[in-house]
């Protein structure tokens, strides 16, 4: 029988839409389908305080079981979709059930990037997605002193600001120019690669890995120069990929990610997708986006849940991320990538500083380094000067 919603993927997205609706007025059924075996979770923490002790994954739980009881959204762990039928509209569980649908969401979220590399499968080499990854991670992590982190990224320069936190040895291969540099402009990488080298951290830019060796289990990394890097332990934080396996195979269009309109409709009218998997056109900055974040994933939530309740609200969002490294927050407000200008206002040496982008002369994106303040008037700001001059018509 087709009738409510079903969301695939019990994350933070799928979470806010269903809470979305129900304070919406929605009354038909909501049904959250999740692959892992925990209701929606934070996944922010996991590389950063969840890491040093995963004794407890319920502190990580978005809301209680009691609260999804009292709202009536069924949450149905450890089930997994194997395809969708838009025909029927209804959705096959690789259990071997059916499960009709009105409204489909796809909240499917990301899964770490495979690098092909020789050895990358071998015990002893691990990625920090889930909180189950996390769990695996930490009795390998007890018993590591060389650790070796694929990936100068958020989650590379996090895991490693809790590693060095624990007194281990830990060296960062990037292969680009500089640390954090897909989301951020060079003078905060320069901060950042200033910050873990003065905390013991090994940084190596322009490193290419070749191979991971060690029979049975890892015991070091090969790079590209022929370099060998001992390692007990070796973490690929090399980024993610959009999980839209599923909806390419339905015949949904994607392109890395699953492309949705300003109301996250697909180009199926019963299809929605939110969050880390979906990519949309903003007019505020003049291109097609897919964000990885926890502000992505609650506004388009919302937006979805307002044209699935009749009230549909255009999503353009001014972005927003954080980074907790050591004893220092890093704040991103808009997107750097492609600044004509930065100014760096107050002292890097201080440790609280901000960096401003602009583009044709308007401000496109803020950097705020333990400045709260420099953060939140900065998401004021873009918003007026980047205010979208026309908003396309739905689909």
């Amino acid at each position: 029988m087709r009738e409510g919603v079903v969301v695939i993927g019990a994350g933070q997205a799928a979470a806010q839409l269903a809470a979305s609706l129900r304070q919406g007025g929605f009354r038909q059924p909501i049904r959250i389908l999740g692959d892992e075996p925990y209701l929606p979770y934070q996944r922010p923490p996991l590389s950063k305080k969840f890491l040093p002790d995963p004794k407890n994954p319920d502190t990580l739980l978005l809301r209680p079981q009691t609260f999804w009881q009292d709202q009536g959204i069924a949450i149905e762990t450890g089930r997994r979709v194997g395809a969708i039928d838009r025909a029927n509209r209804r959705v096959l569980t690789t259990d071997g059930d059916e499960i009709g649908y009105a409204t489909l969401v796809l909240a499917t979220g990301t899964s770490a990037r495979h690098l092909p590399i020789p050895g990358i499968d071998k015990p002893g080499v691990f990625s920090l997605r889930t909180i189950a990854d996390t769990l695996r991670l930490r009795p390998a992590l007890d018993l590591a002193r060389r650790i070796v982190i694929i990936g100068g990224g958020y989650i590379g320069l996090e895991a490693a600001a809790v590693f060095r936190g624990e007194g281990r040895d830990v060296t960062v291969l990037e292969a680009e120019d500089r640390v954090l540099k897909r989301v951020t402009g060079a003078a905060i990488s320069d901060f950042f690669r200033t910050l873990h080298g003065g905390r013991g951290v090994d940084l190596r830019m322009h490193a290419r890995v070749s191979a991971i060796e060690g029979e049975p289990r890892v015991s070091g990394v090969v790079l590209a120069d022929g370099h060998r890097l001992p390692a007990d332990l070796v973490l690929n934080a090399t980024g993610a990929r959009p999980n839209d396996d599923l909806a390419k195979a339905a015949g949904i269009a994607c392109g890395d990610g699953i492309l949705v309109n300003e109301l996250a409709r697909t180009d199926d009218p019963h299809i929605y997708a939110i969050g880390d998997c979906a990519r949309f056109h903003s007019a505020r900055y003049g291109r097609v986006l897919r964000l990885e974040s926890v502000q992505n994933a609650i506004d388009q939530a919302k937006a979805a849940a307002a044209a699935i309740l009749g009230q549909p609200q255009h999503y353009d969002p001014v972005p927003w991320f954080w980074s907790d490294q050591y004893d220092i927050k890093l704040q991103i407000a808009g997107l750097a990538d492609r600044h004509d200008a930065a100014a760096i206002v107050g002292d890097p040496a201080s440790g609280r500083f901000s960096v401003e982008y602009r583009a044709d002369g308007k401000l496109v994106a803020v950097d705020a380094v333990n400045d709260g303040r420099a953060h939140m008037m900065a998401r004021r700001k873009i918003a007026e000067e980047l205010s979208p001059s026309a908003t396309a018509p739905a689909r």
